[in-house]
């Protein structure tokens, strides 16, 4: 094989562990539920990254004012420091998922010890503020890799990825997520959005209505 042709070997091999990482719907390290299976004109909607009193009790209340149930994927820092809130999350219906406990950039790259030290530590807080099991679990920033593969595997967590990608920590404005959100929307999509987002609440409403006028529901992730 020419030089020429080793380098685009390792182009594609790098591009290949690059997608298996980054695309927490490939399934190569970590099996996800990355869509309900169902064919119904039904949605789930999943919050990361909270909880944070500004944006999510805001959140809550427009969620029960149309009587709509979502799963939220706290950080077990801020649900030690916002227990309240994750009280009232579990009292209203809705579902919790673990989402590590310092949510670090550097999670990904935790040895295993390490890694499931912080994820124990987020799930004992989870479920001493919420009083049950808790077996959900997204992994920060959607990544994956062989450790976080193993660890979800030997503690027996159910991990859950998403069909839409609403890029709401990167948009500026509600209705431009809302459009995103639209485009892709079919029966059965899981639906990735952020409760610390300061338009959450807004993004949130503008969408249940317009779930509800084109006929579909909202159902929470039970496994």
């Amino acid at each position: 094989m020419t030089w020429l042709g080793m380098g685009a070997l390792v182009l594609i091999l790098a591009f290949i562990l690059f997608y298996a990482s980054y695309s927490i719907s490939a399934g190569v390290y970590v099996k996800a539920v990355c869509k309900l299976n169902i064919k119904d004109k039904v949605v789930a909607l999943t919050y990361d990254d909270g909880p944070e009193p500004a944006a999510t009790l805001p959140l809550l209340e427009v969620l029960r004012k149309h009587n709509a149930k979502a799963c939220f994927f706290c950080v077990g820092q801020k649900a030690e420091q916002y227990p309240d809130i994750v009280r009232r999350i579990v009292d209203e219906g809705h579902a919790i998922g673990n989402h590590s406990y310092h949510h670090e950039s550097k999670f990904p790259l935790y040895g295993k010890r390490k890694m499931k030290e912080d994820l124990l530590k987020a799930q004992q807080i989870l479920e001493g503020v919420s009083g049950q099991e808790v077996h959900l679990f997204r992994p920060p920033f959607g990544v994956t890799n062989p450790t976080i593969g193993s660890v979800v595997k030997e503690l027996g967590w159910t991990a859950i990825g998403w069909s839409i990608r609403s890029f709401d920590t990167q948009t500026q404005t509600a209705d431009k997520v809302l459009h995103r959100i639209k485009r892709k929307l079919k029966p059965g999509v899981i639906i990735l959005l952020h409760d610390p987002m300061p338009f959450s609440a807004e993004l949130t409403e503008k969408l249940l209505i317009y779930l509800q006028k084109n006929g579909y529901k909202v159902v929470p992730i039970t496994m």
